[in-house]
């Protein structure tokens, strides 16, 4: 899978300024291999045919009561069909489209504050920043309760803990699908009833598992969820808010009357209907997919365990998602890891950052309490449909010699060499 890097068949002076990045393309590998799906995916092509004529041909304004603005009004309830088919919604009015899943987010954990008497949010220590950030915010300068649950050494949500934080004054109760580092699924229509035993609302950030894994909203008793269209095949800066029938949302973007009073703002027609293309396309392949995925994915794991000394899986691998593959590498450094494997052709990500000079695990990996020696050297690798066996092959051909040496100038593995020199 290479990326488009250079200009193909046109570099003329016009098409440089409209595109600058085409003068500072590396240089060229012969086949990328990307595994950083949960990242963002590759806009599959039928997707892009789909987009196309509402950026030239029928680019009316859906609000304008010509011709121009009914085909473009046609097409995103065509879209808001498609959404809630692959959501398995009742009605595709419960369907919102925002900017992504992060205004998704802040519109359900913001507006849930509007209920009388309920100052209280309950979110897990693993959730993505797009609720976290929001949560800190909201406890920070209006003086809401945030209860966060924690997770055991599988990712897995303490769920006694959970239930004790719920009661009178819980207003939502925000708990993730799957998580985006292990893919660790949670047990979301348990903890939603839970959730409204004690009057509380309950949200889901369901945008690792939508289009990966199935998901019927009608039998699960959430009340909002949030996705992206640009983690399943759909182009980035569109997705939605689920709001099941009856539940009251007060806009999180105000102005005009778009969306039925419930986010203002012209629609982003193109990407919509690429939101909705890309759900078609998910709906029809998931489970075909999702088995193929998960094939490659147990694959590259057993390889990479059985021929790498000093690691182990993160998360529950009997229950997440099909395309994760999140290793430790203890004694690794995760960030020249992934320049080698970059280097290599091969992307990737780590559950590891770089903070004031320091290597920290991600906020997931601390959570999960995963030793700091084996939590700076983690490395996730996520699949889609686009991924091949010849590329699972690649990754382990090369990766056991990046690891080793990215562990010849660790500090850990210096001292485990001296204590088991000693020994």
């Amino acid at each position: 899978m290479a990326p488009e890097m250079s200009a193909q068949g046109d570099d003329s002076a016009g098409a440089d300024v409209a595109a600058p990045w085409r003068r500072t393309a590396p240089e060229a590998i012969t086949h990328w291999v990307y595994l950083d799906n949960n990242a963002t995916t590759r806009t599959d092509p039928d997707v892009v045919r789909a987009m196309l004529p509402f950026f030239t041909q029928s680019f009316g304004n859906p609000s304008s009561s010509h011709d121009f603005g009914g085909v473009a009004a046609g097409a995103i309830a065509e879209a808001r069909r498609q959404a809630q088919a692959l959501l398995g919604g009742e009605q595709a009015d419960e369907i919102v489209f925002t900017a992504g899943a992060t205004e998704a987010n802040n519109t359900a954990l913001r507006q849930a504050l509007t209920r009388e008497g309920r100052d209280e949010l309950i979110v897990s220590t693993v959730e993505h920043p797009a609720v976290l950030a929001v949560c800190a915010d909201l406890e920070k300068h209006c003086g809401v309760r945030i209860c966060r649950i924690g997770v055991d050494g599988r990712g897995r949500l303490d769920i006694p803990a959970y239930r004790r934080a719920l009661g009178p004054r819980t207003a939502l109760a925000s708990i993730m699908w799957a998580n985006n580092e292990t893919g660790t699924i949670f047990p979301v229509s348990e903890l939603a009833k839970m959730a409204h035993e004690a009057g509380a609302l309950f949200h889901s950030d369901a945008t690792q598992a939508v289009g990966r894994i199935p998901i019927d909203v009608e039998s699960t008793p959430i009340d909002m969820l949030s996705l992206s269209a640009h983690k399943f095949h759909g182009p980035k800066g569109v997705g939605a808010l689920y709001v099941r029938k009856g539940t009251k949302l007060h806009p999180l973007v105000r102005g005009g009357r778009q969306e039925r009073g419930r986010r203002a703002g012209t629609e982003n027609v193109p990407g919509i209907v690429g939101l909705g293309a890309a759900a078609a396309l998910a709906r029809a392949r998931l489970v075909e997919d999702s088995t193929t995925i998960a094939r490659l994915r147990d694959g590259l794991e057993r390889a990479l365990l059985a021929t790498i000394e000093d690691c182990f899986a993160l998360g529950d691998v009997e229950n997440r998602l099909p395309g994760t593959c999140a290793i430790a590498f203890d004694g690794a450094e995760s960030e020249e890891a992934l320049l080698n494997l970059n280097r290599a052709g091969i992307a990737a990500s780590a559950g590891s950052a770089c903070a004031s000079g320091a290597i920290e695990p991600s906020h997931v990996l601390r959570a999960m309490r995963v030793p700091y020696a084996a939590a700076i050297g983690a490395l996730r690798f996520s699949l889609s449909r686009d991924n091949t066996q010849a590329e699972i092959d690649r990754v382990v051909d090369v990766l056991p010699r990046i690891v080793a040496a990215s562990r010849l100038g660790s500090p850990f593995a210096m001292r485990r060499r001296d204590v088991e020199s000693t020994a």
